[in-house]
């Protein structure tokens, strides 16, 4: 493993369409095209994420024939290909699953029964035994009395169901006797389809009330995406069956695993996974890539989290460094100021742990109700089995259990239940004393949660505590994504380069000491780990957030011109518009300001007001996904377009261009900086489709537009000189060239990019703390690798860096006993680096030298 490609497929960009980028991939260095999911999906998904059969390839890419014939055209040009899988969730709703609409007719009697996670033993009498289906846009009764239910025949399961819209119920076996006597036009009549429908085995609900009813688990709050048990054994076979045949024929070389936080055991599931693996390995072909296969999961790692050891994963899909070297780029330093100014503007807390235990509540509230009161239901149960019930009653126990969940701060605990006292980690323990620190907190359902988690608690049954367990660490998962990532992130405006999947938002900067022991962590833990610096899900694109990074570095400034924006756009904001969104406004047009001359294009007010639109209803505070505020949301709309019309506007636009054009440079350098580190460091680097050249991108959909690739390919067949590029830096050409030289040495030595030692070089003087320098090493090989950061000011307009920047900078470099060969950068020679040499050279060093 080298490097990965992502590709995002969907019947727009089909398998033939990717077939013929097999050359450039190669030319441009590639050895692996990471693919998004590939099986049958919903019609028309752009993501493939949202599965409706695990027996099909996706017809809307090309099916099978068309998957195996761009396989053989990546390995003609030897790339291999990493496919992303779904175990947790599958699509549900419609009348496309057809697991889905046999458990509605048959219940808990279905094959699949098992497979969706379903609590048919629910407290609610209306439930008991039966599935809950919130699907209807209106109340229950509403939708009788407007007829829109009706009885249709159901051939593709041999009987009837009830057609709503788009949806398909199929009615129970035991009707179809009395349906045909009576006939369909009997069904008309409101009273007598009430009756049928309240003899099925699902219970039909208007969507409002999901979240206090819902008696299985859905990913995150998305009603549409149903859990899969994926611990039943027929439900993973059915689930990677495809997967372990393409990985037998050499078709595919490795797994990503989305969401594995969702899954009930993930170190069980991994370990599963990687056994059946390495078991097909040797069955593979003689050409394709000797085992083990490259497993990866979809994790976030909290703040001082690892993976777990022993799950037989080479690492995550990288959001962990995404932030480091996000982290990197910016200047600590001016975190009072940014954090001072937004709270003044905002009226909201100037920490972003403040905002965050404010989100989770409401989310846990709004969102997760059902979902609590099941854990709540398995730890009463364990009480009244412990004989403590009498202790703890039912109120103090959700209390508790409430304030344990807003305050874990990972994702889950890995807890299993299984039995044996068991470690719980340090999140769950801090999660434990910071709700036992509360005045009010409820010390006697906390002592009994913790005992019955670990284990502790004598004489509990197996069964039903690990049934406690797995819902707590199925309800902490999702909680954290939809509070964190999907609410406070977008609540929280100090700077929103620190705001994405996977971030440490609380904290602005990384020291450079810091760094490197992560990296040298990543070198001797997870050295074959992915290295992401876009995806599908992030909230902005790599050179947006290197650019809003420049911010930090003279936050002033900054906060000086913004004040004058505010001024000049008095006349045309409406009344109700917020200052904090006004502020985050400011920000993404900024940092998304194309580079191109385009701005003032109907596209981009297109793209960012759909960007404003998502992160309003995602901050839930003016408006709202399940309750939109037309009229909040047309204020903004009105705002954004009379901001970027140079009518009433020029003022305010020409001030804009203005102060992008003065750290557009020093922002660029800085998306070169976390490209060449992405390539360097210990790790598998990534490259989201398109993001060779610069990446502008807002939150998806917008990540996910299409990509031109045929400037993409004219530009890396055109051989430009670095010069030209340096000149030319707008229009992208140069981040491609970088990535084409690093992914050709990753090429020509993998050993020294995946498996070599990670040394960090001593730096003096007056920007010691200003420079990443580092060795990579092998017996025979070095790779030396100098970067500058937090450079703003002295950034040229041909991203070269002024001499007076480095100063007396000096980097020791130790005796190698052989040249450098210069890979990015000028020459290096001697035992130390002196930066700070003719200004026209470009600032950055990267070097190989064979010993």
């Amino acid at each position: 493993m080298r490097s990965t490609y992502r590709l995002q497929f969907h019947r727009g960009f089909t398998f033939e369409a990717a077939l013929g980028l097999a050359t450039y991939l190669r030319q441009l260095g590639v050895s692996h095209v990471y693919s998004s999911p590939i099986l049958a999906a919903r019609a028309g998904s752009l993501h493939g994420y949202d599965v409706i059969s695990y027996d099909e390839i996706n017809p809307e890419l090309g099916g099978a024939d068309d998957f195996r014939a761009m396989a053989e055209a990546f390995r003609r040009e030897g790339i291999g290909i990493i496919l992303d899988i779904v175990p947790n969730h599958v699509a549900v709703g419609g009348d496309d699953n057809a697991m889905w609409l046999d458990l509605l007719k048959h219940g808990r009697g279905s094959r699949y029964a098992t497979w969706f996670d379903v609590d048919f033993d629910e407290r609610d009498p209306v439930l008991a035994g039966r599935i809950h289906v919130p699907f209807l846009g209106e109340p229950f009764n509403d939708a009788l009395g407007q007829g829109k239910l009706t009885l249709i025949e159901d051939p593709a399961r041999q009987g009837y169901a009830l057609r709503y819209g788009e949806h398909l119920l199929p009615l129970r076996v035991e009707d179809d006797g009395e349906i045909q006597l009576a006939g369909q036009a009997a069904y008309r009549e409101p009273d007598r389809l009430r009756a049928l429908i309240e003899r099925q085995h699902y219970h039909l609900d208007y969507w409002r009330n999901a979240s206090d009813r819902l008696n299985w688990r859905r990913f995150f709050e998305i009603t549409q995406l149903a859990g899969i048990r994926i611990e039943e054994p027929n439900a993973f076979e059915a689930a990677h069956h495809l997967a372990f045949a393409f990985y037998e024929e050499g078709l595919i070389d490795g797994l990503r695993i989305d969401h594995v936080d969702g899954l009930a055991d993930p170190a069980s599931y991994c370990a599963k996974l990687r056994a059946r693996l390495d078991g097909l390995s040797p069955k593979r072909p003689g050409w394709a890539m000797p085992g083990p296969a490259w497993l990866i999961v979809e994790k976030i790692l909290a703040p001082g989290e690892s993976l777990p050891a022993g799950w037989g994963v080479d690492g995550t899909t990288g959001y962990d460094f995404m932030d480091q070297v996000d982290a990197v780029l910016h200047d600590g330093g001016s975190e009072p100021i940014l954090a001072t100014f937004w709270s003044e503007l905002s009226g909201r807390p100037a920490a972003f742990v403040d905002e965050e235990q404010s989100a989770r509540r409401e989310v846990l509230e709004h969102g997760f109700e059902g979902q609590l009161e099941y854990v709540v239901d398995r730890l009463v149960a364990l009480a009244v089995k412990a004989g403590r019930d009498v202790d703890i009653p039912r109120g103090a126990m959700r209390r508790a259990t409430a304030a344990l969940v807003c305050n874990m701060h990972s994702y889950r605990t890995y807890l299993t239940g299984a039995g044996g006292i068991e470690e719980p980690g340090p999140f769950f323990q801090a999660a434990l004393e910071t709700a036992r620190a509360h005045p009010q907190a409820e010390h006697l359902a906390l002592d009994f949660i913790s005992a019955a988690m670990i284990g502790s608690e004598p004489g509990l049954p197996a069964d039903l505590r690990s049934s406690a367990v797995r819902r707590f660490n199925q309800l902490t998962s999702p909680l954290a994504a939809r509070s964190v990532e999907d609410t406070a992130f977008y609540r929280y405006g100090r700077l929103l380069s620190r705001n994405d999947v996977g971030f440490d938002a609380a904290r602005l900067s990384l020291p450079v000491a810091e760094f490197h022991e992560l990296m040298r962590e990543r070198a001797a833990v997870q050295p074959r780990s992915m290295l992401a610096l876009a995806t599908h899900d992030h909230k902005r694109g790599a050179d947006v957030r290197a650019r809003l990074a420049v911010i930090s570095e003279d936050a002033p400034r900054w906060r000086e011109t913004v004040e004058g924006w505010f001024a000049q756009n008095e006349a045309i904001r409406p009344d109700e518009l917020d200052r904090g969104d006004e502020y985050q406004f400011y920000q993404m047009l900024v940092g998304s300001w194309p580079l191109d001359g385009s701005a003032l294009s109907g596209k981009f007010a297109d793209r960012l007001s759909a960007w404003w639109v998502k992160a309003l209803r995602e901050a839930k505070l003016k408006t709202g996904w399940v309750s939109p505020n037309e009229s909040y949301e047309q204020a903004a709309e009105q705002f954004l377009r009379a901001a970027l019309d140079p009518s009433p506007s020029a003022a305010f636009l020409q001030s804009v261009e203005h102060y992008v054009g003065t750290i557009a440079p020093a922002a660029a350098l800085g998306g070169i900086v976390q490209l060449i580190l992405q390539c360097t460091v210990p790790g598998v680097p990534d490259t989201y489709q398109g993001t060779e050249f610069w990446d502008l991108s807002m939150v998806d959909p917008d990540n996910r537009r299409p990509v031109d690739f045929t400037i993409r390919q004219q530009a890396l067949a055109s051989g430009a000189e670095e010069c030209e590029l340096r000149r030319n830096w707008h229009d992208g050409r140069i981040k491609q060239q970088v990535l084409h030289r690093l992914l050709q040495a990753r090429r020509e030595r993998p050993d020294l990019f995946v498996g070599a030692t990670y040394r960090p070089l001593s730096v003096t003087g007056v920007r010691q703390d200003d420079v990443v320098a580092f060795l990579r090493e092998t017996q025979d090989t070095a790779l030396l690798v100098v970067a500058p950061l937090r450079c703003a000011a002295m950034v040229t307009a041909e991203l070269t860096l002024s001499a007076a920047w480095w100063q007396d900078t000096r980097i020791e470099l130790p005796t190698i006993g052989a040249e450098w060969t210069p890979i990015i950068g000028a020459a290096v020679s001697g035992d130390a680096l002196a930066p700070g040499g003719p200004s026209g050279d470009f600032p950055c060093r990267v070097a190989i030298a064979q010993r």
